[in-house]
C-alpha cells in the first residue's frame, strides 16, 4: 500500500494519523470516511484513491503500532517477565486505540492482523527465522500463545486496564508457563 512517491506517502500518513487521532476519542465503528477526510483535510476521492474503507485504513495505520506491540512480546532470549511488562505497558500507553480496534465493535481485519503477527513472530522468533517470505506452517503452540495473550489483553483493555502492566505480567506469566509443564513450553516463551 506504500508508494515510492513522497506525495502519496504524505497523503497516506495524513490519513493514517487522522484515523489514529479519531480512534483515540471514539469507537472505530462510529468513524466514517467523512470523519477521516475532514480531520485529514483531503477529499473523499483522495481517500478512495488509497483505501477501500475505514477498516482497511485502520489496518494499515496501525501496522507500526502493532509491530511495536508484537516486538514487546516474549522472545526466546531475555527476561520473559520483562517482555510481558513491556507488552502490557505498550497496550496501556495506547489503550484507547487498542480498546477500540480489538474490542467487540473493532476491526476484524486488525484483530486478525494482530493474531497472525503474534503467531508468526512467536514461530519465527522461536526458530530463528529471519526471512519474512519463508512459509510458516501451522504451529499449535505459537497460535495458542498468541490467542491467549490477545484474549487476556483484550479483556484487560475492555475493563479499563484495572491492573498495572507489572501486575498483568505477574499474573499472566505463571499461567502461560503452566500451560507447558516439564519445559515443553514453546521456545518463544523460554526465558
Amino acid at each position: 500500500m506504500t508508494s515510492g512517491d513522497p506525495r502519496v506517502r504524505r497523503t497516506q500518513e495524513t490519513l493514517q494519523r487522522a484515523l489514529i487521532e479519531l480512534v483515540e476519542d471514539q469507537e472505530l465503528s462510529r468513524i466514517s470516511v467523512a470523519d477521516v477526510v475532514e480531520r485529514a483535510g483531503v477529499s473523499r476521492s483522495t481517500f478512495y484513491d488509497h483505501y477501500r474503507d475505514v477498516h482497511e485504513l485502520a489496518e494499515v495505520a496501525c501496522t507500526a503500532m502493532i509491530d511495536a506491540l508484537i516486538d514487546s512480546m516474549p522472545r526466546p532470549s531475555g527476561d520473559a517477565a520483562h517482555s510481558l511488562r513491556a507488552f502490557f505497558a505498550h497496550l496501556a500507553e495506547h489503550a484507547g486505540l487498542y480498546r477500540s480496534l480489538l474490542g467487540p465493535q473493532g476491526s476484524a481485519r486488525v484483530i486478525d492482523h494482530v493474531r497472525r503477527r503474534a503467531m508468526l513472530g512467536s514461530y519465527r522468533g522461536a526458530r530463528g527465522i529471519t526471512d519474512p517470505s519463508e512459509d510458516v506452517p501451522h504451529d499449535v503452540p505459537a497460535a495458542f500463545t498468541a490467542g491467549a495473550l490477545i484474549g487476556v489483553a483484550t479483556d484487560w483493555l475492555q475493563r479499563g486496564c484495572p491492573r498495572s502492566p507489572a501486575e498483568m505480567a505477574a499474573l499472566t506469566w505463571p499461567l502461560l508457563a503452566a500451560l507447558y509443564p516439564d519445559g515443553a513450553r514453546p521456545a518463544s516463551l523460554h526465558s
